[in-house]
């Protein structure tokens, strides 16, 4: 009976292992795209529209407060920012859900300070295929869709570090 308990958790384990590699990750577009244009309200009050930003190199994090590696991840986004903000970097949080109050709180209390914008209708999410969270994007100065990260685990900030510094040299 032993042996049929671990051998059912080696194999939920494996089935774990293969959907995780599929879901979550780093994907390089072969084939730069132009990032979907958008418009969200921030928590400041005011509208923000992605293509306002055309000249610098811009990561869009998609979070819920609801997400564990999320909540882990946004005090680091919050360091990338601040170290990368004055070379033409700009880090947007894109908070998934439809109730503000919470990720307002939450902001709040982790002391983030890059803008932080409400998609309550999803609409923004369904625009760059969200499939996980957190989900992180790369756009270059011109637009251009370059990178999409899916999931966060420890260590996936060296990716990010990696991926601003290349951009923002083109």
């Amino acid at each position: 009976m032993k042996n049929v308990r671990l051998m059912n958790t080696a194999s939920l384990m494996l089935l774990i292992s293969i959907f995780a590699s599929s879901v979550f990750g780093a994907t390089a577009l072969k084939e730069p795209e132009e990032a979907p244009d958008f418009t969200l309200k921030s928590l400041k009050g005011s509208n923000l529209k992605l293509s306002e930003f055309r000249g610098d190199v811009v990561m869009i994090n998609f979070w819920a407060t609801w997400c564990g590696p999320c909540r882990q991840e946004m005090p680091i986004l919050n360091d990338l920012y601040l170290k990368y903000r004055d070379m033409g970097f700009t880090l947007l949080g894109v908070n998934v859900e439809k109730n503000t109050t919470k990720a307002a709180n939450m902001i709040r209390d982790l002391k983030v300070v890059f803008p932080v914008l409400f998609d309550t209708e999803n609409s923004v999410s369904k625009l760059y295929k969200v499939e996980a969270m957190p989900s992180t994007v790369l756009v270059d100065r011109d637009g251009k869709l370059r990178y999409v990260h899916r999931g966060y685990v420890p260590g996936t900030e060296d990716e990010y570090v990696r991926q601003v510094r290349e951009l923002m040299a083109e």
